[in-house]
């Protein structure tokens, strides 16, 4: 059953066409992997779907639920969750406030309690820093706290946009196995990544965006031996 859908999804920045009737799904479950070229309109699908951009046309239905026109506050409340290009933590809060702020959509405090030792226990490094500010921690630290923050609204589905950007390849691979992580403990995932080996290494499906069009879609594991795939995306 497809939890989130996207048809035809046309999105303007001015003038420019930026996305040209984007039309993909995502399943229960699932690990999809949108991956193309800077520029291709990966980040502006992300925050189209989670409500931050308006769409010229098109359908972003969500469990069945129509959200095209539904601010992103009250998406984040349906179980959507969007962990932004670039980490965008609070800087100047510390690691266990920036971790409460991606609660404020819940009101019981036992369960958000919960959340929040479950949060520290996936992340150990975080319960270490809970104290500290977030400004002051590494890239990959700063990624791991945009992530449990995430976590904190009890998504159904997380969009991750560009979670090994700036990264040493040593926190790419701890942060690609978290996310595998937290997928197989229930939680779908929407995952833009300039990585495309590392992104369809981990992914069950994945589409192909180049200049606001997906131009190819299958099995990541197919993608991955794809020769026009590999040579446009995998370096090779």
């Amino acid at each position: 059953m497809a939890m989130l859908t996207v048809e035809n999804l046309n999105v303007y920045y001015g003038m420019i066409h930026a996305l040209k009737d984007v039309s993909f799904e995502v399943n229960q479950g699932e690990i999809v992997a949108l991956i193309g070229a800077n520029g291709a309109g990966k980040t502006t699908t992300l925050h189209t779907v989670s409500g931050m951009l308006p769409a010229k046309s098109g359908s972003v239905k969500f469990e069945g639920k129509e959200i095209i026109k539904t601010p992103g506050h009250q998406i984040v409340s349906l179980g959507m969750s969007h962990v932004p290009e670039g980490r965008r933590v609070f800087a100047g809060l510390s690691v266990y406030e920036n971790l409460k702020m991606g609660a404020y959509t819940r009101k019981d405090k036992k369960e958000i309690a919960d959340t929040l030792e479950m949060v520290y226990t996936r992340f150990p490094r975080l319960k270490e820093r809970t104290r500290q500010l977030a400004g002051t921690l590494s890239g990959g630290e700063q990624q791991m706290l945009a992530m449990g923050r995430a976590l904190m609204a009890h998504p159904k589905i997380i969009l991750m946009d560009e979670p090994s950007m700036g990264l040493s390849p040593l926190f790419v691979s701890e942060i690609f196995k978290i996310i595998e992580e937290i997928n197989k403990q229930g939680v779908t995932v929407l995952l833009v990544e300039q990585n495309a080996k590392k992104a369809l290494s981990i992914a069950n499906r994945a589409y192909v965006l180049e200049t606001g069009k997906i131009v190819k879609e299958g099995n990541a594991r197919d993608l991955l031996n794809d020769e026009s795939i590999k040579k446009a995306y995998l370096g090779e």
